[in-house]
């Protein structure tokens, strides 16, 4: 039974939560020190000792915890856990259906009522990711969900939280059958080999969906294609169904060479035609530069935050740059597609970046068309942060701007 501590919210934030706002941060509460014990129940309380809402402790990074309900009577028990669960299920009964697309999102956090907490689906097999260990206080109540919800072939889970020094992959397995990995999966038509075994990274970010269908569908034909942080490769083998010329993928991992060439197989694709390069990508644009390479199509999907050897990047303060750099390897009128995930900034001060870099570049623009996140990653729109993908497909020239 988690306990429960009673926090008060400092003036100048209770309308904040009043009017949404599910983030639990440090600057809002009075009495911060009473918070010991992660998974404990806050009850949020304003100045006069009215009930504001009613949340968990639970430390990562973007915050304290979460308000999960502004219902002063309602427990934050089996019963509620799992209305939670079957209402963003429900809201997800389309994609059960679709036998085209068969991996995606049936809960996604804040945007379904409880922060700190995902589920991904893949071909039956659902896959819990606990965002802190405070959350991690609810498994049973989530994981009974699971069972009595869905027809599940196994559960796995991804604790993506400290779990001081143990390994956080021996006990990814939950209940049901144990899979045999890779299971292959559909989006769109696309075949993607998953490994649910292997830690938090399974082979392909679902949050991309629609913009590898964009790029199959509307981008690739004919196109020589650079698809840099590409990890398992899913936007070059999007690309190469979508009839590109070439695709060369560049990663700093040594595992995506592997991881690409099985994820091109899985599609019938010959990966000795395409270009699988395990290099720092900051390298590879000085060494494009060099051999004078130049591409129709260059794809830039950076982490929000990494470091080599040689250099640390900061999407917030380097995506800049990093644009310049594709830029100067872009044909005329070719396409960069350029990504973040970073949540920190908004899509307006991300289209600041894609002008400066092109204006310091000397070179006129056209934004073709914009995407966020597929309606199976739900989001909340008292907590603007949670909406994290921005994705914009450039025109390097003067042209007709199209926007989705």
């Amino acid at each position: 039974m988690n306990s429960e501590v009673k926090v008060e919210v400092k003036r100048k934030h209770v309308n904040k939560f009043k009017g949404g706002y599910p983030l639990i941060f440090k600057e809002a509460i009075m009495n911060i020190d009473d918070l010991t014990e992660e998974g404990t129940i806050i009850t949020l309380v304003d100045e006069r000792n009215q009930f504001i809402g009613r949340g968990y402790y639970g430390k990562q990074n973007k915050g304290y915890g979460w308000v999960l309900t502004h219902k002063e009577n309602e427990q934050l028990d089996a019963h509620f856990f799992e209305k939670k669960i079957r209402t963003a299920l429900n809201k997800r009964k389309h994609f059960f259906t679709d036998s085209e697309t068969t991996a995606f999102r049936v809960f996604n956090g804040e945007g379904d009522g409880i922060g700190g907490l995902t589920v991904d689906y893949f071909d039956g097999y659902y896959v819990i990711s606990w965002y802190s260990e405070g959350i991690y206080t609810f498994n049973e109540e989530v994981i009974q969900s699971l069972k009595t919800l869905t027809d599940y072939k196994a559960i796995y889970e991804k604790k993506r939280f400290d779990t001081k020094g143990t390994s956080i992959d021996d006990d990814d397995f939950v209940c049901g059958e144990r899979g045999e990995f890779p299971i292959i999966v559909k989006e769109n038509g696309i075949n993607f080999a998953i490994y649910l075994d292997e830690g938090a990274m399974v082979g392909v970010f679902l949050d991309q969906r629609e913009v590898r269908k964009a790029i199959r569908d509307s981008y690739a034909k004919g196109k020589n294609v650079l698809n840099t942080f590409s990890y398992t490769g899913a936007f070059s083998v999007a690309a190469e169904l979508g009839g590109a010329e070439k695709t060369t993928s560049v990663d700093l991992a040594n595992r995506s060479l592997s991881k690409t060439i099985e994820q091109f197989s899985v599609n019938g694709i010959d990966y000795e035609a395409q270009d699988i390069i395990v290099m720092d990508v900051f390298n590879y644009f000085k060494y494009a530069v060099k051999k004078n390479l130049s591409f129709d199509l260059v794809i830039l999907d950076p982490p929000s935050f990494a470091r080599s050897k040689k250099y640390t990047f900061s999407a917030a303060k380097d995506y800049k740059n990093l644009l310049k750099e594709a830029i100067a390897i872009t044909e005329k009128d070719g396409v960069i597609v350029a990504s973040t995930n970073c949540s920190t900034f908004g899509i307006e001060k991300f289209k600041g970046f894609i002008e400066t870099a092109f204006k310091e570049r000397n070179e006129k623009y056209t934004i073709l068309e914009e995407f966020s996140l597929p309606d199976d990653f739900r989001t909340a729109k008292e907590f603007q942060e949670g909406n994290y993908l921005k994705v914009v497909f450039i025109k390097k020239g003067k042209g007709q701007n199209r926007r989705r």
